[in-house]
């Protein structure tokens, strides 16, 4: 039986813990009148949340919130004493959100986007107020491309933080569909619907081998022809490596790792002890060339990508993130060797020259010397990225 209008009680508005300042949200909506209220958020409360979510504890999202343990506890308890719901499912290893919680952390993200958007726009900075923008990245543009691109503009912007995050092409994308990254930086080949995208930079792999190897007298590979061998590869959770090792998986042939170091330089430099071959970026191959390391392109269509920025909606970012997103669009911030765009010639070539050229290089490889200081460009592939 349905209650009537004079059952209905008023809603009720229950102060907020701790903090003057507070956003209101209204609970998800009931059949039963009698079980509505409008409650009080504080906006430390829901950074919280947001906090031990990612760090996936309430002891990391205490730390990161600079919050006691049993404060941050408290704060999480009496949220969801309030609500009625639990917002956290407690496991061994820590806690991650409920259905209930996954809701509130969009709701989180949204409110402090448009606060944080609201302060950029009012000037607030001097009242000791700063702006914190959310980057997710690829492994490749994470190494190679971001580090100065970030660097220069923290420089040029003091009141600003950068939360940088590696994760694979995919997690990216749905970081920033669902509003827990503002900028995502991955290859265009994934699925971006949704998305506002921009060119960012080239990226093309290659295979690096050691010292008068076999395979470094080779102009190009395929990505088949060098299963057999063994690797020196990134740590099993970082981007790249999943992305290796899911067209492994696709061939039928599992890659074989003898070791697994954490960045680039060091990859190449085990390589170059001759340990074992690699596959690595084109830019931290040539930058580590004097190691006497070969170096010969892939020529597979997925090697070389085309590095995309991708953001929900340019204009509902907040000011501090259009204004790096701008800084990373701009041409003087371009990092890239000269050579990974074509030669004049290369752009004006003709129809024959295009039937007659090497078949490897329609896949954009082009002068691919092994050894020493080796030339390698990419060119221009099937689909017509360059």
């Amino acid at each position: 039986m349905r209650p009537s209008a004079s059952q209905c009680a008023p809603e009720k508005r229950l102060p907020a813990p701790g903090h003057a300042r507070a956003a209101t949200l209204t609970s998800l909506p009931t059949r039963h009148c009698s079980n509505a209220q409008s409650v009080r958020f504080d906006l430390t409360d829901l950074r919280l949340c947001l906090l031990v979510a990612d760090a996936g504890s309430i002891t990391g999202g205490a730390e990161r919130a600079h919050l006691t343990l049993a404060s941050a506890s408290a704060r999480i308890r009496g949220l969801e004493e309030t609500l009625g719901v639990a917002l956290f499912v407690r496991h061994r290893q820590g806690v991650i959100p409920s259905p209930a919680g996954r809701a509130l952390l969009a709701h989180a993200r949204r409110v402090l986007a448009q606060i944080e958007q609201m302060r950029g726009e009012l000037g607030e900075y001097a009242a000791g107020l700063k702006g914190n923008v959310r980057i997710a990245s690829n492994t490749v543009a994470m190494s190679e491309f971001l580090p100065d691109l970030l660097g220069a503009f923290l420089a040029n912007h003091p009141n600003v933080e950068i939360s940088l995050r590696e994760q694979t092409s995919p997690a990216v994308v749905q970081a920033v569909l669902e509003g827990a990254a503002d900028v995502g930086v991955v290859s265009d080949w994934i699925e971006l619907t949704g998305l506002e995208t921009v060119p960012f930079r080239q990226d093309r792999l290659v295979v690096v081998t050691p010292p008068g190897h076999a395979l470094s007298t080779r102009q190009a590979l395929d990505f088949i022809d060098v299963l057999d061998e063994e690797f020196i590869g990134l740590p099993e959770q970082s981007a790249l490596a999943e992305h290796l090792d899911g067209h492994a998986k696709q061939a039928g042939r599992p890659l074989r790792y003898r070791l697994r170091l954490r960045d680039f330089d060091s990859v190449c430099r085990a390589v170059a002890a001759g340990a074992a071959l690699a596959i690595v970026p084109l830019n931290a191959a040539r930058r580590c060339a004097t190691l006497g390391i070969g170096i010969v392109p892939l020529c597979d269509p997925w090697a070389l990508r085309t590095l995309v920025l991708c953001v929900r909606e340019r204009d509902a970012l907040p000011v501090h993130a259009r204004q790096l997103l701008d800084h990373l669009q701009a041409p003087g911030s371009d990092t890239g060797h000269p050579s990974d765009t074509p030669d004049t010639h290369e752009t004006h070539e003709t129809h024959e020259t295009r039937e007659t050229r090497d078949p490897h290089e329609t896949h954009g490889v082009r002068d691919a010397k092994v050894s020493g200081n080796p030339s390698i460009a990419i060119g221009t592939n099937k689909n017509g990225t360059t």
